[in-house]
């Protein structure tokens, strides 16, 4: 390329680079510095457990400003006035978001390639397992969390080959670990959607179109309770409709009668802490228990 820039053909080249540059940069010029209101701010959707991934979410949203702003010919030039000042803006139509989705795939997206074939083939098997299992339990794929012990009995791979590819799943951001219900084991959450099959770059985590239209009709203001985001697994449940996790504030112990206490019923190693509540709501036993039952 350096050589062919010093031959005829380089140098006409050349001038045909400058000038379509400058036809560029006049129709930059044509353009007002005007403000952009998103209506679908709150509903657009995106990946955010990592700080590259937060990044990221910004260059999405102001990719789709721009969009916007390249059609401020073709838009209404709309103003709003508080406390004095007035500002002139336009709004982002769901066809902005559309086009926005398909540059931020091939801009910001991956590729299946970066994946080894069995690290690759083991991703399919679980996107079919989740899939399953959701639709058996009628759940979103958010809500579903599974273990490797879940991937081993679906898959038939062995301990070591679901350990070293999930691995590389959640390094490359695949899946997303949870901490377990007991504080030290470890669950997953599938954040592939089973895009990028025909070889083309692909960015998990985005609404798509249709659905962001349907939730806009209806509800218009988008206001979603004030939560952490959804795949926290304190919020899921809470936020997606299922019951609200018992504790033990939340529980309704009634005390048993007198015939029905048993007097055997004494903590020992492993008791949960309901069941220590219950064993409490029994104590003390009655009075004719003998001394070796109690």
């Amino acid at each position: 390329m350096q050589r062919q820039k010093r031959t005829l053909d380089g140098l006409f080249a050349k001038q045909a680079k400058a000038q379509i540059l400058k036809a560029h940069q006049n129709a930059q010029r044509l353009l007002r510095a005007l403000a952009v209101r998103n209506p679908y701010a709150d509903a657009l959707t995106f990946p955010d457990e990592r700080t590259r991934l937060r990044r990221d979410h910004e260059k999405y949203l102001t990719l789709i400003d721009t969009i916007a702003l390249l059609h401020q010919y073709q838009r209404e030039i709309r103003s709003a006035h508080q406390d004095g000042q007035t500002i002139e803006y336009i709004e982002v139509t769901l066809a902005d978001i559309e086009t926005a989705n398909r540059l931020a795939h091939e801009a910001l997206g991956r590729s299946l390639d970066e994946l080894s074939p069995q690290t690759r083939r083991l991703l399919e098997l679980v996107t079919g397992m989740v899939e399953k299992r959701c639709a058996a339990q009628a759940i979103m794929r958010a809500d579903y969390r599974f273990s490797r012990r879940d991937v081993r009995e679906f898959s038939g791979w062995s301990d070591f080959q679901v350990k070293m590819h999930m691995h590389k799943l959640e390094e490359l951001e695949y899946v997303l670990v949870h901490r377990g219900g007991r504080g030290q084991s470890f669950v997953y959450e599938l954040l592939y959607d089973g895009a990028g099959r025909d070889g083309k770059p692909f960015l998990m985590g985005l609404i798509d179109v249709a659905a962001l239209e349907r939730a806009y009709d209806e509800k218009k203001e988008h206001q979603k309770r004030h939560l952490e985001h959804p795949r926290s697994p304190e919020v899921a449940p809470l936020e997606h409709g299922r019951s609200e996790p018992k504790t033990l504030q939340t529980l309704s112990i009634k005390r048993l009668p007198e015939k029905s206490r048993k007097p055997t019923e004494i903590s020992r190693p492993g008791t949960s802490a309901v069941q220590h509540h219950r064993i409490l709501a029994l104590w003390p036993p009655p009075a004719r228990v003998s001394r070796h039952a109690a």
